[in-house]
């Protein structure tokens, strides 16, 4: 029985393998034609609609400004009320004011 196994997992194990890349190299394919690049033709795209209303279909915001929904007060209106920020130790920020002198 050990003799079957010895034989046999190497097998097993390279066809996990196998089967391993064989998917991730499918998911990489549909990866990286998801995005269409700068070169590529759009003959994909119908001629009816314009980029912008295909972009918007897709739910594409490039370019869209988007308010948090916290900024709105009940009105929806940008709320003026002061905001609480946070600073942590160690911030290499340059805005840092310098050390008065006595």
């Amino acid at each position: 029985m050990a003799q079957l196994l010895s034989q046999i997992f190497p097998i097993l194990y390279g066809a996990c393998v196998l089967l391993l890349l064989w998917q991730a190299f499918k998911v990489m394919a549909r990866g990286f034609s998801a995005v269409p690049r700068p070169g590529d033709t759009a003959s994909f795209m119908p001629t009816s609609t314009s980029v912008a209303d295909d972009q918007e279909a897709k739910g594409d915001r490039t370019g869209r400004l988007t308010i948090h929904p916290e900024l709105l007060d009940a009105d929806g209106q940008i709320t003026s009320e002061d905001l609480l920020t946070v600073r942590f130790g160690g911030d290499n920020d340059s805005t840092r004011l310098p050390a008065q002198s006595d």
